[in-house]
């Protein structure tokens, strides 16, 4: 693409969607009982529709949470010339007239998307729709294998201190890309992506799937060493695998990926995404606070072994059915310490809702933040619901209380905007969370799901 043709498209009105307001009125306490069932993960299903522009055709991804990223992934994939296809709506390339399709958090996104990829696409990434959330940095990688070329505007989403993506664009630069950063845009050029070997110095899930999706069309082999292991990047593999590119290692530190010789090597394909781990876990943390007994649905035990292991020492009683997982508190849990830790450790986007679950265990327990430092804007909040929280560089030690307080607070970012709703179901009274539209971002109806459970949650 000319230089002239990437001003023109960066120069195009692209506003900022339209995402405001709405809160949570949780009202507690009230102990959950019932089934629960858990969407696809919002951390594989964006990634997994950025890997359809590796090549042209018709895709079919089902089990898609009904969530706002989705509807953002959508409308940035529109943008570079695809067709989006949601239940009740037709995302397709951008036109001249017409209005702006709601993505807001009340979109019906459903089950199904289907994705239709030109044989042309317009390799750039406008930063009203980037500045919105993380995952769009993941258009990088595939596009550069589709067109040899990619500019994409840095990514937004949740605050909560610097993810620089120096490690996507180092490891690129070992497959040959040639990238800077211009005015809050990366310019990234490759003549020939070429295979090669990466070892990252962390094993960061962006920048794993970046460079994973560009080595599908690198030529030769690439061996990406400290590769992240989350189950959201094996989905990827597994449809990666399923549209004909090589790859091995799935699961394990080192990915080995042979490039495909030819764009029509790749074929697009029916998948459905991996079931979301981390609002699995929103529920049993939402069990330890209320008490209850609950079946989570649609998640593999396997995928929150650390996670269940140490819930299972503070009381709580978990066992695997299936692809189901039964849990039961009788009584106010015991405290515990936790770690955040690359995966198969505790995650990091689980802080939040820990946090809120030792707020009312026994005794004093704390979490330890290895990954993102910065991650502790939820705990005044909790503070002013009556939580007794302390904040020791990136340690958070808590002394729970057997009861809660209602108390109006403000979600800041997804996870910890789901940790203060569910604070809220052991507190006594009416507590509400403004700023919901953050959590409408990773949860597919939050409070319709919780009131299934029992809990009395409405949306204002």
């Amino acid at each position: 693409m000319a230089d002239s043709q990437v001003m023109s498209v960066l120069a195009a009105d692209t506003p900022e969607l339209d995402l405001a307001g709405h809160s949570f009125v949780v009202r507690g306490p009230s102990p959950l009982e019932g089934t629960v069932e858990v969407s696809g993960a919002k951390n594989s299903v964006l990634k997994l529709m950025a890997a359809t522009l590796l090549a042209e055709g018709t895709y079919r991804i089902a089990n898609v949470p009904r969530i706002t990223d989705v509807g953002l992934m959508a409308e940035l994939l529109r943008a570079i010339g695809c067709k989006v296809t949601l239940p009740g709506q037709d995302v397709g390339p951008k036109q001249d007239s017409g209005p702006k399709q709601d993505v807001g958090p009340n979109q019906d996104i459903g089950a199904v998307l289907i994705i239709e990829v030109p044989a042309e696409i317009e390799p750039v990434a406008p930063r009203g729709i980037v500045d919105q959330f993380r995952a769009s940095i993941e258009v990088l990688g595939p596009m550069l294998a589709r067109c040899g070329e990619a500019v994409v505007a840095l990514p937004g989403g949740d605050d909560f201190g610097p993810r620089p993506i120096d490690m996507h664009l180092q490891g690129l630069a070992k497959l040959g890309v040639e990238a800077g950063t211009v005015d809050g845009y990366v310019h990234a050029r490759a003549r020939e992506l070429r295979g090669g070997a990466i070892r990252l110095d962390f094993p960061s899930v962006g920048a794993t799937e970046n460079l994973l999706m560009a080595a599908v069309r690198a030529k030769g082999t690439t061996v990406i060493d400290n590769a992240a292991r989350e189950p959201e990047v094996a989905d990827l593999c597994e449809f990666l695998s399923k549209m004909g590119a090589q790859v091995s290692g799935s699961g394990s530190g080192t990915l080995t990926i042979n490039g495909v010789d030819h764009v029509e090597a790749l074929q697009p394909v029916d998948h459905s995404v991996v079931g979301d781990r981390i609002v699995a876990a929103t529920y049993l943390a939402a069990l330890g606070i209320a008490t209850g007994e609950i079946v989570v649905t649609g998640v593999d035990l396997d995928h929150m072994a650390v996670l269940c292991g140490k819930l299972g020492n503070m009381g709580m009683e978990i066992s695997a059915e299936g692809e189901s997982i039964r849990a039961r508190v009788s009584n106010r849990l015991s405290s515990a310490k936790f770690s955040t830790l690359p995966y198969p450790g505790v995650a990091t986007d689980l802080k939040p809702l820990l946090v809120a679950l030792l707020a009312t265990a026994d005794g004093v327990g704390s979490v330890t933040e290895n990954l993102f430092a910065e991650r502790f804007r939820y705990v005044d909040d909790l503070r002013l619901m009556g939580a007794d929280i302390r904040i020791d560089s990136h340690h958070v030690v808590v002394e729970g209380k057997e009861r809660l307080m209602a108390a109006k607070v403000k979600a800041p970012d997804i996870r910890a905007g789901a940790a203060l709703v569910i604070a809220g179901l052991g507190a006594q009274g009416e507590t509400t969370v403004s700023d919901a539209h953050h959590i409408a971002r990773g949860y597919d109806d939050l409070a319709g799901k919780l009131n299934s459970l029992g809990a009395d949650v409405s949306r204002s």
